[in-house]
C-alpha cells in the first residue's frame, strides 16, 4: 500500500518541499518566465527517481523554459547543477541547449523523454547547501552504481549500497534487510557482495535518509570514476583512450583508470577541427612535449558535444559569473557562437552562502524503483505542469503542491519526511516546549531575537553617524555640493526615521519576552515574527530609498575628486571618534542590513517546528525579505567592489587612475544622471586579494604588499609618508601571465614565480595555506583577463608605474625606508588601523570573498572580557565589524574606547590547563596576546565563534570543521 500511495504522489510531493516559490535557477527567486504566444506542445521529462512528469511549453519557448518549470516543480535553488539529457536523431545522448529553441533541437517531442540528471559534479559534497540536493545527488550516484558507470572496489560498492538502504528502510532487520536486497538491484553483480553489504548495514543504526545520503556522497566523491562520463577517442599513434571532463581539467583515461589529467589553469585553448579534438597547453619551459595534444573521436559531432561540455565545465567551475554572449559579427561568422548559459558555482554558492541549509521537509521515496530493479517502472504518474506556473490547472504560488483536497495548513506530517526539521532530529511536542519555557528564557528563540535587538541598536547607531554627526561636520560648508548634502539627507533620513521605530517596538517586545511574570503566558510575548513580518513590509516601501544608496557612493566620490576641500572634509570627519570605519562603509549599511536579517530569519525557522505559533510569520518574513535581497544583492555587490576600490585608494601613493583613465572611465566626464552607477560598474575591474609576499630580489626577500585586481597585480612597500601610505613600484599584467610553484628551483619555502610578458617576479608566501589561497586567485584572475574581450594590453602597461623600472627601484629600496615601516600600529594614529596596514604587520591577506563573509557576520552585544594575566571579568558593549572588535561601556555611547583587529588572530576554546571554569568561554590569541570573552548563552557563544569565521585565519578554519 506504501508504494500505491507513493506512485499516486507528483515527482513535487515526493523530491520537493512542502511550499513552491516557483524559483527559476537561472534567475534565482522568480517565477518561471512568461512564455511566447503560440500554440503548446507537451514535453516528457524523466525525474532521478524514474517517474515521469509532462510540461507544457510554448513551441517558440527556448530550453530555458523547461528547464526552469522542471526546477520549479521541484522547489530546487541548487538547480544549476543540473541538466536535461536526450537522444537526438543521431542517437547520440546530448544536453538541452538552454538558449536555443527546445523544438529547434527536439523534433519529435512526443517520442521523445528527457532525462533531469546531474550535470555538474563538484568535488566537495559540503558545497552542496541544501538536503533535497545532496537527495537527488544521492538518487544519481545510485543509478551510476546500478548501471555499471560508477566503478569501485566491493568494499566501496558494499558501503554505499547499505546507506542507500539505510535511507530506504531505515534501521536494520535481519528479515527485511535480506529481503529488500533480494528484490531490489543495486549493483550489477550484486549478489557476490550481499553478505558484505548486510554487514555494513548493521552499523548505520540511528542514522537519517540525510546522513545517509552524506556518507554516500562522502564515499563517492573519492572514487575516480565519480561523476566521469567517458568519450571514446584515440591517441596520435592509435591508441584506444576516452576523454572525460570535472571540475578540475580534462581527464584521460585507458580503459577506467585515468592515465593524464590537464587543469584548466593549463590550458590555454580546446578546439576541435573535423573529428581531431585538441588540447593547447600554456608554454612551459621543462615540458619538452607538445603543447597541442591531438586525440581522434569517432566523428565531428562527437568532437562537438565533448567541446561543448567542457566549456561549460570551465565556465560553471571557473568563472564568476555567466559569460556575456558574443557580438554577433556582420558579415561572417567563425567558429561556433556557443557558451554557458546559467549560474557558475560561484553563483550558486554566493546565492546561499553562508546561510543555514533550509531544512524545509519533503518527502522521500520509501523503497523507489532502483534503475537496475526487475520492479523498475518507466511509466509512473504524468502531471501537467504549465508554463503559468501550474500544475494540472492549479497554481503554484506559495501553496504547497497538493491535491485538490488539502491546503498547506492541514497537511499532516508524513512519516517519510526528512527528520531534519529542528537540530534534535525530531518535532517538538507542546509538552516539550512547555517544559522548555519552565527555564524561561532560555529558549534559543528568544537568543536570537535578541540578535536582532544587539544589531539592530548598532545599526541605528551607524546610521546616526551618516544623518546626523556627518551632516553636522559638512551641513554648514559652502564648499560642500549642496545636492550631495540633499541627496543623503533624502534617502538616508527616511530610513533612519523608520528604523527608530522598529527598534522601539523590538526593545518592548524582547522586554516582555524576558520578564518572568509573563512565562505563564503560552506564547503572547514570547516571539518576534510578527514584528519582523510588520517592519519588513514596511521597509519594502523605502525599497526607492535602498536603490539611492549606491548613487548617494558614487556621487560623494564625485564630489570629493571635483574639490580638494570636500575631501578634505570627508577625511578630517572620517578622523572623528564617532567615525570609527570609513566613511562609505556607512553609506553601505542599509543594503547590509537586508542580509543580516534575512539570516537571522532563516535562523528562527530553522529553529522552530512548523506547529510553532510564531513559524507562519517567520516564514512570511523570510520570503518578503529575501525578494527584497534578490532584487538588490546585483548592485549591493557591484558597490561593494566601488567602496573597496575608493577605501584602498586612499592607501595607495603611485597610482592615479585605480577608479579613472587606463582601467574604467574619466569619472568626472561621466553626466550625472540616475543612470551613473550602471556606468560605472559595468567598467570597474574587480578587486580580489590583497596582502604580504616577500619579493625575491638581489638583496635577498623583501617584505612587499601586494594588490590583485582582475586585470593586474600590483606591488608595492610601506612608505615613510605622514599617511603611512603604500607606495607603487610596479604591476603584472594579467594577461598572458604563467604561474608555476618554485620552492625546490629557487629553495624558498612557499614561493611561486610569476612569469609576465616583460619580466617574471619570484614571490614567497608565510605559509602553505596563504601560498594556496594567492596561487588559487591568481590562476582565477588569469583566466578572468584573458577572457575579457575587452583587454587593452598596451594600455595596462603603463596605467601604473613603468614596469621596465620596477626591477631597479625594487633594488635601489633603502633598508632604512623598509625598517621604518615596521613600527607598532599604535603610533601610526587612524589610517594605521585600516586592513591594508593590518595585514602588513601580521603578514597576512584578504580577499574580496572575504569582505563579503565578513559584512555577513557582523554581530554586536554585551560580553565580558578578561586579560590573560588577570582576575576579573569586564563587562562591555562589543561591535564586530571590518575584522576587528570595538569596545564600548554600553551600546547609548557615541564612540567606541578602544580596538582590536582581528586578522591573524585565531579562536578557539581554554583549555583545561588555563583554569577558566565558567560556561560559553571563547579564546582569541596571536603570538603572546591572548584575550577571553564570556557570553550569555549557548547560542550567543556560537555566533560570537562563528563571526570569527569571517577571519580568514588557518587555526579559525580548522576549529571550526571540528
Amino acid at each position: 500500500s506504501t508504494r500505491r500511495e507513493q506512485r499516486s504522489s507528483t515527482a513535487g510531493q515526493r523530491l520537493g518541499a512542502p511550499e513552491s516559490f516557483g524559483v527559476s535557477t537561472l534567475e534565482p527567486g522568480l517565477r518561471p518566465p512568461a512564455q511566447p504566444p503560440g500554440r503548446q506542445v507537451s514535453m516528457r521529462v524523466q525525474m532521478l527517481d524514474d517517474t515521469q512528469e509532462v510540461f507544457q511549453i510554448s513551441q517558440r519557448s527556448p530550453g530555458k523554459v523547461l528547464f526552469d518549470l522542471v526546477c520549479a516543480h521541484l522547489n530546487l535553488v541548487e538547480g544549476d547543477y543540473f541538466g536535461l539529457e536526450y537522444q537526438d536523431q543521431r542517437k547520440m545522448t546530448v544536453w538541452l541547449d538552454l538558449l536555443k529553441p527546445t523544438l529547434k533541437q527536439i523534433r519529435r517531442p512526443k517520442n521523445t523523454i528527457l532525462r533531469f540528471v546531474v550535470k555538474f559534479f563538484p568535488p566537495d559534497h559540503t558545497q552542496l547547501l541544501e538536503e533535497l540536493t545532496r537527495y537527488l545527488f544521492a538518487l544519481q550516484i545510485k543509478r551510476d552504481l546500478a548501471c555499471g558507470r560508477l566503478i569501485c572496489n566491493d568494499t566501496s560498492a558494499a558501503l554505499m549500497v547499505s546507506h542507500i538502504i539505510q535511507s530506504e528502510i531505515g534501521d536494520f532487520d535481519e528479515t527485511q534487510s535480506w529481503q529488500h536486497l533480494l528484490h531490489n538491484k543495486y549493483l550489477p553483480d550484486q549478489d557476490a557482495i550481499r553478505d558484505e553489504i548486510i554487514d555494513c548495514h548493521r552499523e548505520h543504526v540511528g542514522q537519517t535518509p540525510a546522513e545517509s545520503d552524506y556518507q554516500l556522497l562522502e564515499i563517492a566523491r573519492r572514487l575516480e570514476m565519480y561523476g566521469v562520463r567517458l568519450h571514446p577517442a584515440k591517441d596520435r599513434e592509435g591508441t584506444k583512450l576516452s576523454l572525460a571532463v570535472a571540475n578540475s581539467g580534462v581527464l584521460v583515461f585507458q580503459g577506467n583508470t585515468k592515465i593524464n589529467s590537464f587543469n584548466w589553469s593549463k590550458i590555454r585553448k580546446l578546439s576541435f577541427k573535423r573529428k581531431r579534438f585538441l588540447i593547447k597547453l600554456r608554454a612551459d619551459p621543462t615540458n619538452a612535449h607538445h603543447d597541442t595534444l591531438e586525440f581522434a573521436m569517432a566523428s565531428r559531432d562527437c568532437c562537438k558535444v565533448f567541446w561543448k561540455i567542457c566549456v561549460e565545465y570551465h565556465a560553471f567551475f571557473r568563472l564568476f559569473e555567466e559569460p556575456k554572449p558574443k557580438p554577433k559579427p556582420i558579415l561572417f561568422t567563425r567558429g561556433s557562437s556557443f557558451r554557458f548559459s546559467g549560474r557558475t558555482q560561484k553563483q550558486i554558492i554566493d546565492y546561499v552562502k553562508d546561510s543555514e541549509p533550509k531544512k524545509v521537509p519533503f518527502e522521500r521515496c520509501s523503497v523507489p524503483p532502483s534503475p537496475g530493479s526487475e520492479k523498475s517502472s518507466l511509466g509512473g504518474p504524468h502531471v501537467a505542469v504549465n508554463g503559468n506556473g501550474s500544475v494540472n490547472g492549479q497554481r503554484m504560488g506559495r501553496t504547497a503542491v497538493l491535491g485538490a483536497e488539502q491546503s498547506a495548513e492541514i497537511q499532516p506530517l508524513s512519516p517519510l519526511t526528512s527528520p531534519l526539521l529542528t537540530e534534535a532530529g525530531y518535532v517538538r511536542n507542546d509538552e516539550e516546549d512547555e517544559a522548555r519555557r519552565k527555564k524561561f528564557p532560555t529558549d534559543k528563540a528568544y537568543f536570537i531575537a535578541k540578535e536582532l535587538l544587539t544589531t539592530e541598536r548598532t545599526y541605528l547607531n551607524d546610521l546616526q553617524v551618516i544623518t546626523e554627526s556627518f551632516h553636522s561636520a559638512v551641513g554648514k560648508d559652502e564648499a560642500f555640493p549642496d545636492s550631495v548634502k540633499s541627496l543623503i539627507s533624502a534617502n538616508y533620513d527616511p530610513v533612519y526615521k523608520f528604523h527608530q521605530g522598529f527598534l522601539k517596538e523590538t526593545e518592548q517586545r524582547l522586554a516582555q519576552w524576558s520578564g518572568r511574570s509573563n512565562a505563564h503566558i503560552k506564547g503572547d510575548y514570547q516571539r518576534i515574527g510578527d514584528v519582523l513580518l510588520k517592519n519588513i513590509q514596511g521597509l519594502r516601501q523605502l525599497t526607492i530609498h535602498l536603490q539611492k544608496h549606491s548613487e548617494c557612493l558614487v556621487e560623494l566620490e564625485r564630489a570629493c575628486r571635483s574639490s580638494r576641500k570636500v575631501e578634505t572634509l570627508c577625511r578630517d570627519f572620517e578622523q572623528q571618534r564617532v567615525c570609527y570605519l570609513p566613511l562609505n562603509i556607512f553609506l553601505l549599511r542599509p543594503l547590509h542590513r537586508l542580509l543580516h536579517y534575512k539570516l537571522i530569519l532563516e535562523r528562527l525557522c530553522k529553529h522552530y517546528p512548523p506547529t510553532h505559533d510564531d513559524f507562519r510569520d517567520c516564514r512570511a518574513a523570510l520570503a518578503d525579505i529575501s525578494e527584497m535581497v534578490l532584487q538588490l544583492q546585483g548592485i549591493m555587490m557591484k558597490m561593494e567592489n566601488f567602496q573597496k576600490l575608493i577605501e584602498l585608494k586612499k592607501d595607495l601613493t603611485g597610482v592615479e587612475d585605480l577608479i579613472s583613465p587606463g582601467r574604467s572611465f574619466h569619472f568626472l566626464a561621466l553626466p550625472s544622471c540616475c543612470h551613473i552607477v550602471g556606468v560605472i560598474l559595468f567598467h570597474l575591474q574587480e578587486f580580489i586579494r590583497l596582502g604580504c609576499l616577500s619579493k625575491l630580489s638581489g638583496k635577498g626577500l623583501q617584505q612587499r604588499m601586494f594588490f590583485l585586481f582582475s586585470d593586474c597585480l600590483v606591488y608595492t612597500s610601506r612608505g615613510m609618508t605622514p599617511s603611512n601610505q603604500f607606495k607603487v613600484h610596479g604591476q603584472l599584467p594579467l594577461y598572458g601571465m604563467t604561474i608555476r610553484e618554485s620552492e625546490e628551483e629557487w629553495g624558498v619555502p612557499h614561493s611561486f614565480t610569476l612569469f609576465g610578458q616583460r619580466q617574471s617576479v619570484v614571490v614567497a608566501a608565510s605559509c602553505t595555506s596563504e601560498m594556496e589561497r594567492w596561487v588559487e586567485d591568481i590562476r582565477m584572475a588569469i583566466d578572468l583577463a584573458e577572457q575579457s574581450s575587452s583587454l587593452n594590453n598596451d594600455l595596462l602597461s603603463t596605467s601604473l608605474s613603468d614596469n621596465s623600472k620596477s626591477s631597479t627601484v625594487g633594488e635601489q629600496e633603502s633598508e632604512d625606508e623598509l625598517g621604518g615601516s615596521r613600527s607598532s600600529l599604535e603610533r601610526q594614529g587612524h589610517r594605521g588601523n585600516t586592513t591594508v596596514h593590518v595585514c602588513w604587520h601580521r603578514n597576512t591577506s584578504v580577499s574580496m570573498v572575504d569582505f563579503s563573509i565578513a559584512v555577513e557576520n557582523q554581530l554586536s552585544g554585551n560580553l565580558l572580557r578578561k586579560f590573560k594575566n588577570s582576575n576579573g571579568w569586564q563587562k562591555l558593549w562589543v561591535v564586530f565589524t571590518n575584522f576587528s572588535l570595538f569596545f564600548y561601556k554600553s551600546h547609548q555611547d557615541d564612540y567606541p574606547l578602544a580596538s582590536l583587529p582581528l586578522l591573524g588572530y585565531s579562536v578557539t576554546v581554554p583549555s583545561e590547563s588555563e583554569n577558566i571554569h565558567k560556561d560559553y568561554v571563547f579564546k582569541l590569541h596571536f603570538k603572546s596576546h591572548v584575550y577571553y570573552f564570556r557570553s550569555e548563552s549557548e547560542y550567543t557563544f556560537e555566533r560570537w565563534v562563528y563571526s570569527n569565521r569571517a577571519n580568514p585565519s588557518k587555526e579559525s578554519i580548522k576549529y571550526f570543521k571540528k
